[in-house]
């Protein structure tokens, strides 16, 4: 089973806002609109047989309804793998934990940086001492700012790694956007799953080989983070540049199966 384990759909109503958001911020023109159809026919194409898509409450208020659209998705859409969103503002977290779970929402999608607060937020330690092992807990890691400056890196999620030793924890993007050298020296071999959402675009040959090499092919996952990437140009130039086998490529995908409990 092939699986894109990083991709985002948004609600119609809001989908071309937020394209344009991610655009502004990573100076990337999206390849689509961020619509559940159009990530379908991507899939369609690129033969996913499923994809993760992910949300993040940017603000406590929104912990609610982006919830109530990732079980709408788990309802209606068997395709889809949504997961969940928190925030360390929210008032009644362990009540919307039990809810998700009772829905069957398998993960959590955390964004610090766009989230606005710190991945060393003691108040994101309380949330995760609330997830123990209930969910696949997905982090956004790494931008532009040093890694001390910023809300995310490698060394503050290497940290939450060795204080919560129970959950499934992936760094999106290869370990860390941007903070490669450090998710190499922080994160490699800490039992930590990286994806390879937003990087093909950013990584030489010789980083991606060595970011591979260094986590292992059974803790990498193919992500392609769609609006972003297209899943189907993604996965052909993830298996070109780092000369993939069929038995490789089989072997990433079920690292996706085994943590998603497919």
């Amino acid at each position: 089973m092939f699986i894109d384990i990083h991709t985002h759909v948004f609600h119609p109503k809001i989908a071309h806002k937020v394209v344009d958001q991610l655009e502004d911020h990573y100076g990337i023109h999206p390849v689509g609109n961020g619509l559940m159809e159009d990530l379908d026919t991507r899939m369609n194409s690129a033969g996913i047989d499923k994809c993760v898509v992910l949300a993040a409450a940017t603000a406590p208020a929104q912990v609610i309804p982006a919830n109530n659209w990732a079980i709408s998705i788990k309802q209606e859409h068997e395709e889809f793998i949504p997961f969940g969103t928190v925030h360390t503002g929210y008032k009644d977290l362990e009540k919307e934990l039990d809810r998700l779970e009772e829905n069957g929402i398998k993960g959590l999608k955390f964004h610090p940086d766009f989230q606005g607060f710190r991945m060393d937020d003691p108040a994101l330690y309380n949330i995760m001492e609330m997830v123990e092992d209930r969910f696949v807990c997905l982090f956004h890691v790494g931008d532009t700012l040093p890694p001390e400056e910023n809300p995310s890196c490698p060394r503050k999620l290497a940290a939450l790694r060795e204080a919560f030793p129970k959950p499934i924890i992936i760094a999106a993007h290869m370990g860390g956007y941007r903070h490669w050298d450090y998710a190499l020296d922080q994160l490699a071999g800490k039992d930590v799953f990286v994806d390879t959402s937003s990087s093909m675009d950013f990584l030489d040959d010789a980083k991606l080989e060595t970011l591979y090499r260094a986590f292992g092919r059974d803790h990498v996952l193919f992500g392609s983070d769609y609006p972003l990437f297209d899943a189907g140009s993604e996965l052909d130039r993830l298996t070109k540049r780092l000369k993939l086998t069929a038995a490789d490529l089989d072997a990433i995908m079920e690292n996706s199966c085994s943590i998603l409990g497919l």
